[in-house]
């Protein structure tokens, strides 16, 4: 799943704070963070802007936001911009995860069409946490 690879390179450049030598923790750091924005950039091109409601426009905005803080970690060399980030993509991950095992593992593609009038809303809390209801 591209959250996780998303993931994986996020933790991946933390990591590479770790490293001694100057030149390898820039290049683990900035590497791993180009990755992980080339994943949050495909799943941005990916939204279908036309499906009405606001949870395109909204997933549009998270993604943009996971990738501000992607660019400030790297130019900053700053992990915490890196953990506002990957809060949100795991929140967004665990979010589908939970829509797919409500629909019995279908594809939102594969569901029956909601009726006009009655469509699925989401929320994003205080503390930035989403919810999906159908």
């Amino acid at each position: 799943m591209l959250f996780d690879g998303a993931l994986r390179f996020m933790h991946a450049a933390k990591k590479g704070f770790e490293e001694e030598n100057f030149l390898k923790k820039n290049e683990k750091v900035n590497n791993n963070l180009i990755r992980a924005q080339n994943i949050i950039t495909e799943l941005q091109s990916s939204l279908d802007l036309s499906v009405p409601g606001d949870l395109p426009e909204t997933l549009y905005k998270l993604y943009d936001y996971c990738n501000h803080h992607l660019q400030q970690a790297n130019m900053n060399k700053d992990i915490e911009p890196i953990n506002n980030a990957e809060t949100t993509i795991k929140e967004l991950r665990d979010a589908w995860s939970e829509m797919l095992t409500q629909n019995g593992g279908q594809h939102p593609s594969q569901m029956p069409a909601i009726p006009t009038g009655s469509q699925g809303s989401h929320n994003v809390g205080e503390s930035g946490s989403i919810s999906f209801q159908a």
